[in-house]
């Protein structure tokens, strides 16, 4: 694979700062039968599921942050026991890596989700005031950025309102702060996860829109629509699905890292298998420690159509 400088890159580990060709093409690679017969599947058991599973992590101690995993990642291959060898295989590679795994609801909002529950409960985990000060003011720059380009700010105040309500409630030592297990149940009540995921929905829009002419030509091999139907009928609705246009913009208007880890049937000319991943890096933002680039500490595992949660060992 090469990146935008036409360097040859490692897929393995690839750093997303912009969106090459072939990044486009390995969504588009998934789409064969098997693939969908597995993303009807994961759909047809959307309503079953809730928006954020709560199989994954539960407290150690009633109203500590601390917590144990709860649903090995090797879970996934009961789902795949008639299915394809090198699916089995993989999986086996990524609990060499991984230890669990939280679902979510796949009703073409679960990268959204799936990003909300993750930031959340690591800020929730980790305390890391210093992170939220700074995506504080990124969500005020992300508010100025959507006036600007034109929206009425009565359509979105109230999605703002929320997550920042949700940001700072996952903050210890105040009133209004809240656990691990309420912090479950506030993502899996629909009139507040609908709300942040409107949010993330409207500032991925508007960093789309800013950067339009970024875009464009992905968008239009995506889809050979216009970057504001594309943001009228793909990003800004409820249960559209998300690809790497959505990552890549969230990514970077928020200033968050996400890794993104591919289930899917490829292998070498040998036979051989590995999982990739790839690493949205936004490029507009400090993101190194004395050099050294910080490593996401948001994973999501991408099946067609499908994101979920995963907890590195």
């Amino acid at each position: 694979m090469q990146n935008q400088d036409g360097q040859v890159v490692d897929p393995e580990t690839e750093t997303i700062t912009s969106l090459p060709t072939s990044e486009t093409n390995d969504w588009a690679n998934y789409r064969d039968d098997e693939v969908m017969q597995q993303q009807n599947a994961i759909q047809a058991e959307a309503g079953k599921i809730p928006f954020v599973g709560d199989k994954a992590r539960k407290p150690l101690i009633p109203g500590s942050n601390k917590v144990q995993l709860q649903e090995p990642l090797s879970s996934l291959s009961d789902e795949y026991k008639s299915g394809n060898p090198i699916l089995l295989e993989k999986i086996k590679v990524l609990t060499e890596q991984y230890d669990a795994i939280r679902r979510t609801r796949g009703d073409g909002n679960c990268f959204f989700r799936s990003f909300m529950f993750a930031y959340l409960e690591h800020i929730l985990e980790s305390q890391d005031r210093a992170e939220v000060d700074r995506i504080t003011v990124n969500v005020e720059q992300c508010r100025k950025m959507l006036l600007s380009l034109g929206y009425a700010e009565f359509t979105f105040e109230d999605f703002f309102a929320l997550f920042l309500e949700q940001l700072e409630s996952v903050l210890s030592g105040k009133e209004a702060s809240i656990s691990h297990e309420e912090l479950l149940q506030r993502s899996r009540d629909q009139s507040i996860s609908d709300y942040v995921v409107m949010f993330f929905r409207f500032i991925t829009s508007g960093e789309i829109r800013k950067r339009a002419e970024f875009y464009e030509p992905f968008i239009q091999g995506l889809t050979n629509t216009s970057v504001e139907q594309f943001c009228k009928s793909s990003v800004e609705p409820m249960g559209e699905e998300s690809d790497h246009v959505h990552i890549t913009a969230l990514s970077d208007t928020l200033g968050v890292a996400i890794r993104i880890v591919y289930l899917d049937r490829s292998h070498d000319d040998k036979g051989s298998v590995s999982v990739n991943h790839h690493d949205f890096t936004p490029a507009a933002h400090d993101l190194t420690d004395g050099g050294v680039a910080l490593k996401p500490f948001i994973t999501l595992l991408y099946r067609p159509g499908h994101y979920d949660i995963l907890y590195p060992k």
